[in-house]
């Protein structure tokens, strides 16, 4: 009878609706979830809208861990064994609507209900995944691949629906921080994506799927990536070399060397 009730457990429902131990919250852009330093007793779902995860530190510089979206759990690190504090700030991109669930209410869920539990597991897998990717696009590519991705992750590329997407609102020094480059690279980077069709700006940002070539393909050459060099003292004077050559001879004809 226990197992033909928990086969019923519909994970859609719980996420979608309040209840005992949940409830729907709505925030407005730039509202916080939580701040960094509260303590970490709620896991947010979130329903609507963008949000994003940021971290202070202690001589006040603040820098932007990741983007979050529809699907996405929010504060699940209040569910260790032993409650502590938030280690960021989570704050609306956008209108957000999310469903706030007690730490109680999310233990007690997942150990009742097999289907949620696998939900949640494969979510944390996923997360993980995605933040092995960061590591390595932080180590490893170009501040300019950097940047094609985080647009194709804010467009939301690769998950069912429209392909071609705006992004939410976001700015120059967000972007800059998430990559590790400075206001001004992102900058110059952005108007040659636009330059070369692979994104759309007035007055919102649409990716489009054409970018994927800079991440996959990596059809943009790397030395378009970097600021123009000075061409070479060798290649500068390569025309003139000949008429060197030919004055110095006719001056060692004439004094004998």
């Amino acid at each position: 009878m226990k197992n033909r009730e928990t086969a019923k457990f519909d994970c859609a429902a719980f996420l979608a609706n309040a209840g005992l131990g949940r409830k729907i919250v709505e925030l407005e852009p730039k509202e916080t979830f939580f701040s960094q330093g509260d303590e970490a007793n709620t896991v947010f779902y979130l329903q609507t809208g963008r949000a994003k995860l940021t971290v202070v530190s202690p001589n006040g510089k603040e820098a932007t861990i990741t983007l979050l979206s529809v699907g996405d759990f929010v504060g699940e690190e209040s569910l260790a064994s032993v409650p502590g504090v938030r280690l960021a700030t989570a704050s609306a991109v956008n209108n957000c609507t999310a469903l706030k669930i007690t730490r109680e209410e999310m233990a007690r869920v997942m150990h009742d209900e097999p289907r949620f539990a696998d939900f949640f597991l494969k979510f944390m897998l996923a997360r993980s995944m995605r933040t092995q990717a960061d590591l390595v696009d932080q180590l490893f590519n170009s501040s300019e691949k950097r940047l094609a991705r985080i647009l194709l992750i804010m467009a939301e590329f690769g998950k069912p629906g429209e392909r071609d997407t705006f992004i939410p609102p976001i700015s120059q020094e967000t972007l800059a921080e998430m990559i590790g480059t400075t206001r001004s690279r992102v900058s110059f980077f952005m108007n040659r994506f636009r330059t070369l069709g692979y994104i759309n700006y007035n007055g919102r940002i649409q990716v489009n799927k054409s970018l994927l070539n800079v991440v996959l393909l990596d059809q943009l050459p790397d030395h378009n990536s970097k600021r123009p060099l000075l061409p070479s003292i060798k290649a500068i004077l390569k025309p003139v070399i000949p008429l060197v050559e030919a004055f110095k001879r006719k001056v060692a004809a004439v004094t004998g060397d």
